[in-house]
């Protein structure tokens, strides 16, 4: 067997994998061969616009990482089908964004399209603006007991604590300028503006927070804060998207 198919095979293992273990074993509620191929169909298309793509010139480090995402999103949409969609699934894309769903660890959220993918130490996923590399956003989830986000205290001890203590380096000035909570679909979350100051850089940030399966998820999406007033309706959108999903 060569790499191609090594590929083609391990692909099909994980599809129907994914497929078998979600499948109910009573006759009603089987999948036939047509059912099958439309969500194939609809796997493929969303890997093929609604995720990153493979640039010729990332290394062989970074060409796997994409490609591995690649894999997951085409699996994870056709899982999603399986399932009761979630409010950004079903929604549609806003224009000039793509939705990154990670269906393996719990969670999706929308970024703008021409953003390419990055690897961003200690973070699940990453994407950033191509030119403006300021401009990013990032997740990453770390492992909690907690099983809401109101079990870790009020919302504005909780984010002044963040912004304070964690965010912001020695050098730098915090700045909390908002703060909101919202349920959706019955899972909670805080979401937070806030900016750092230091002698030679200004930045500001969304960020929103949220627990669920037994992970604390994080997402920040900021830039320098001379484009801030430019971006920030952009990105905005992008802390609002974030959701957990059930896993």
């Amino acid at each position: 067997m060569n790499i191609t198919e090594a590929k083609t095979a391990a692909l099909n293992m994980a599809i129907s994998s994914v497929s078998l273990n979600l499948v109910p074993p009573t006759p009603t509620k089987k999948l036939n061969a047509p059912h099958m191929n439309e969500l194939m169909n609809r796997a493929t298309s969303f890997s093929l616009h609604n995720s990153v793509e493979c640039s010729k010139e990332t290394s062989f480090t970074e060409e796997s990482n994409c490609k591995r995402r690649l894999l997951m999103l085409g699996v994870g949409v056709l899982t999603a089908s399986l399932l009761p969609a979630s409010s950004l699934l079903a929604q549609e894309i806003p224009k000039n964004y793509s939705a990154f769903v990670d269906i393996p660890d719990g969670y999706s959220y929308y970024y703008p399209s021409d953003w390419r993918e990055f690897d961003y130490r200690g973070h699940d996923s990453a994407f950033k603006d191509r030119y403006l590399q300021l401009q990013s956003v990032r997740v990453r989830f770390i492992p909690t007991e907690k099983k809401d986000i109101h079990d870790l205290g009020p919302m504005e001890e909780v984010i002044t604590n963040l912004v304070k203590h964690v965010y912001a380096a020695p050098n730098q000035v915090p700045n909390i300028i908002d703060m909101q909570e919202k349920t959706i679909e019955g899972k909670n979350y805080y979401t937070f503006e806030y900016g750092l100051t230091s002698p030679n850089y200004a930045s500001t940030s969304f960020a929103t927070l949220a627990i669920a399966n037994g992970r604390y998820y994080t997402l920040i999406v900021g830039a320098n804060e001379r484009r801030w007033r430019r971006v920030r309706n952009t990105l905005k959108v992008v802390a609002d998207s974030f959701r957990v999903l059930d896993i």
